[in-house]
């Protein structure tokens, strides 16, 4: 699913009208697309009260055309004109044929009109902007906002619906007016905006679901920045043939684990199991494989030489170079600590030719980050899984200019560097060295805590090693990781959520995500 900007959007409007599509037919679409999930999330929707905020422009117009659908399920519909619509509008004279109560804001100067239609409301529609407005709101549009605002606070069960954006969210750069009402679902109509994913915008949202309006997918086929959908995350899904063995699904080879940070390798290597990969080798240093044994039966091990108890030695690098001809993928850098003798193992064993491709997170990206134009010594395939902060340690950029144009960043450095990237935090971002770029849809709090970058940096190995492109395996992982997240949460919630609560809902989502594929 691409994810336009207004201006793409508008464009995209344009070339669907001039191939035949007439604007009223989209407008129609739109609005009758709104209705339709108004009613799913408020069904029955026949004893309940609508009040239907209509701006100027199409946003307007998709709103009258949704009061008029809900008006005929059997709703109580109301419609405050909050702008003067077109001479002989042929929206506004189907609401005014049924009689639908439409109050025009020129005529109601104190609002009262308003004030008595908003009381009662159980759900209001915003329609005044969507992608329509980039500057300030003021005058009625404001007041209007405002006193919805305030009765949101003093009434939490009143639903608010957004067409498209919540009014004043910036379409493209996620900033909102002060006015811009906190939606409960936002529906937005053919493809997703960038500012559903920025903050502040984001958190003004609610719920997101896209409405298809009738404009064919091909009009955005050369757009590089795509939102990661369950169809999507289905159709990727490594087969799974009967007469497969264990090599059929990847050779992992995970380095992880220190002895201040043993938890880490436990879940790097539960990630990488539980997405499917056929046998995961743990290399991590030698005291500390009798400890993690004990959790991970499945998982085979290297002990690795020590330069102090816990911590791997410099001299492990060779080890590792002897077996690295018998693994598919590599992943590096979880909890393996910062210290000398691991900065260097992790220098001598990647700036080396052939290679196989490399998972690298934590520590890895630390080291590199020490390292001057580590991207042009660190010459094979590799995915890196940075935090924002290890981001700004990688390019040289603050967290805030990282966190003010997440996209853009993670893009440009994908490209300099010739890496992958997967920049993790709400709406993780995975950026291509060819300039592709995949958005999560999800942003979950119970996944902000320690060891759940772990699991992640596991799943995309364990994807990797099953045959997935490089891009893929990081956007598939992602996905799958932030499903799992998504599960835990709607069960536990998102206070006390842990990391390892993560691993055994993996196998749980990759079944509904191919049962959902197979059904369709």
């Amino acid at each position: 699913m691409k994810i336009v900007t207004s201006e793409q959007m508008r464009q995209i409007d344009r070339e669907c009208i001039r191939r035949g599509t007439p604007g009223n037919v989209l407008m129609e679409n739109a609005g009758r697309a709104v209705a339709e999930e108004t009613a799913r999330i408020l069904e029955p929707i026949s004893h309940k009260q609508f009040l239907v905020l209509v701006g100027p422009g199409n946003n307007g117009g998709d709103g009258l055309v949704a009061a008029r659908y809900l008006h005929d399920w059997g709703a109580q519909v109301s419609i405050y004109l909050c702008a003067r619509q077109p001479e002989a509008d042929a929206n506004l004279e189907l609401v005014q044929q049924r009689n639908i109560t439409c109050v025009d804001a020129a005529q109601d100067s104190d609002l009262s009109r308003f004030n008595e239609l908003l009381a009662p409301a159980d759900c209001v529609i915003d329609a005044l902007f969507g992608t329509g407005k980039a500057r300030p709101i003021e005058g009625i549009f404001a007041q209007v906002l405002d006193r919805v605002n305030q009765l949101k606070k003093k009434k939490p069960a009143l639903v608010l619906i957004a067409i498209d954006l919540p009014s004043g969210l910036n379409a493209d750069t996620g900033e909102t007016d002060p006015v811009c009402p906190s939606a409960d679902y936002t529906v937005t109509l053919a493809f997703p905006k960038p500012g559903l994913f920025r903050f502040p915008g984001a958190e003004r949202a609610g719920i997101l679901s896209i409405a298809d309006i009738g404009i064919p997918n091909e009009l955005a086929e050369d757009i590089t920045l795509e939102l990661i959908t369950d169809e999507w995350a289905g159709g990727m899904l490594p087969k799974r043939p009967l007469d497969a063995n264990k090599g059929t699904f990847g050779r992992v080879l995970a380095v992880a684990g220190s002895v201040n940070y043993i938890g880490a390798a436990y879940l790097a290597c539960s990630g990488a199991l539980r997405t499917g990969a056929g046998l995961v080798t743990l290399a991590t240093a030698s005291s500390l494989q009798p400890v993690l044994a004990a959790k991970l039966t499945e998982t085979t091990y290297l002990p690795l030489p020590e330069a102090e108890q816990g911590i791997i030695a410099r001299e492990a690098a060779e080890l590792i170079n002897q077996t690295l001809k018998s693994y598919d993928v590599l992943l590096l850098g979880c909890g393996l600590g910062q210290s000398e003798s691991v900065s260097e193992f992790i220098t001598s064993l990647l700036f080396q030719k052939n290679l196989p491709p490399l998972v690298l997170d934590a520590d890895a990206l630390n080291t590199l980050a020490q390292t001057s134009d580590w991207w042009r010594k660190l010459t094979g395939d590799a995915i890196l899984t940075p935090h924002p902060g290890e981001m700004a340690r990688l390019s040289g950029l603050t967290v805030a200019e990282i966190q003010s144009d997440r996209v853009g960043i993670a893009t440009k450095y994908a490209r300099e560097w010739q890496k992958t990237i997967v920049l993790k935090g709400a709406f993780t971002v995975v950026s291509a060295p060819d300039g592709g770029c995949r958005v999560s849809p999800f942003a979950n709090p119970g996944l902000a805590s320690g060891g759940t970058g772990d699991v992640l940096a596991g799943a995309i190995a364990g994807l990797l090693a099953q045959g997935l492109s490089l891009f893929d395996a990081a956007a598939l992982g992602v996905y799958l990781h932030g499903n799992a997240g998504k599960v835990v949460k709607d069960i536990l919630g998102d206070t006390g959520m842990v990391a390892s609560d993560l691993p055994p809902v993996l196998p749980m989502v990759i079944k509904h995500l191919r049962e959902t594929a197979e059904n369709k």
